[in-house]
């Protein structure tokens, strides 16, 4: 979509994704190797009762939610930031994401382009948020 066609408030909704144990574990391994979040033993012992998504993953899970409505196309330029990142809830092997993204600013930059600033609000399949965060890019007018 060009930048013209966003409106304040619009609205997205994504497909959902089943996160398991192992990919939980993988993500972990590589990026973000918490104890939470690789070992079980630890785990179960902790505040949450066993292992849990890395807050990062579950920001990745929502971007990727996103892209793959391909709303952008070929029309954005770059991302320019992300702000207010909340990790609201933990994440559990087994838990179904989905992502609604709103429209909440756009700013024209030049005739060649804009910035849109979506919020993504993650959901668990038991309709718990999750995950919030903004994300601002720019995209062709």
């Amino acid at each position: 979509m060009k930048f013209n066609e966003y409106s304040i408030g619009q609205l997205f909704e994504t497909e959902s994704l089943k996160l398991t144990k192992e990919d939980i574990m993988r993500f972990a391994g590589e990026f973000d190797p918490l104890y939470m979040h690789v070992n079980e033993e630890k785990a179960a012992e902790g505040r949450f009762n066993g292992i849990i998504a890395s807050g990062i993953h579950t920001m990745s899970v929502s971007y990727k939610l996103w892209i793959a409505l391909d709303i952008f196309a070929e029309d954005v330029i770059a991302g320019l930031g992300m702000n207010n990142i909340a990790f609201i809830k933990p994440v559990y092997p087994g838990d179904e994401l989905r992502t609604v993204v709103e429209v909440i600013d756009k700013k024209e930059k030049n005739k060649e382009a804009g910035a849109i600033t979506l919020l993504l609000s993650t959901y668990n399949h038991k309709d718990e948020k999750v995950f919030a965060g903004e994300l601002s890019v720019l995209v062709k007018q």
